[in-house]
């Protein structure tokens, strides 16, 4: 929980690098959050899943409620901030963002980048966060 809770102390600090360590469990909470405020929405009745008939189509639609869409606004800046600050740690822009909007294959890459050892030493974004941590035996 600690890497959680100092990712949300840094919400708005989208310079500087972030391990791996501080990105993962973030985005893990947060992913359990999402499902429980969805969960909770459905529940008071004010969003989920319907059942759509129409020609040519049946299935599900899924329409967030406001727990759902609050719990996602909150947690939008800190997300990208951690995201941004993790592909620092690798030495690519806050541009390579924007390749989510490759479908499929944007974000492909984009994980791939986030699970990247970061660059070490110092690079063109900061000091490198592991060296600050002291050896483990």
């Amino acid at each position: 929980m600690g890497w959680y809770l100092q990712t949300l102390r840094r919400f708005t600090d989208f310079s500087g690098r972030s391990r791996r360590r501080e990105l993962w469990p973030f985005l893990a909470v947060n992913v359990v959050l999402g499902a429980i405020a969805s969960a909770v929405d459905a529940a008071l009745g004010f969003g989920g899943y319907t059942t759509v008939t129409a020609p040519g189509y049946a299935g599900f639609t899924y329409s967030p409620g406001i727990i759902a869409v609050v719990v996602g606004l909150v947690l939008l800046v800190p997300s990208l901030a951690v995201e941004v600050r993790r592909l620092h740690d690798t030495g690519r822009s806050a541009w390579w963002l924007l390749i989510v909007l490759v479908p499929l294959a944007g974000v492909v890459v984009l994980i791939v980048f986030w699970a990247l050892e970061g660059q070490r030493g110092e690079n063109a974004y900061g000091p490198d966060p592991k060296a600050a941590e002291p050896a483990m035996a």
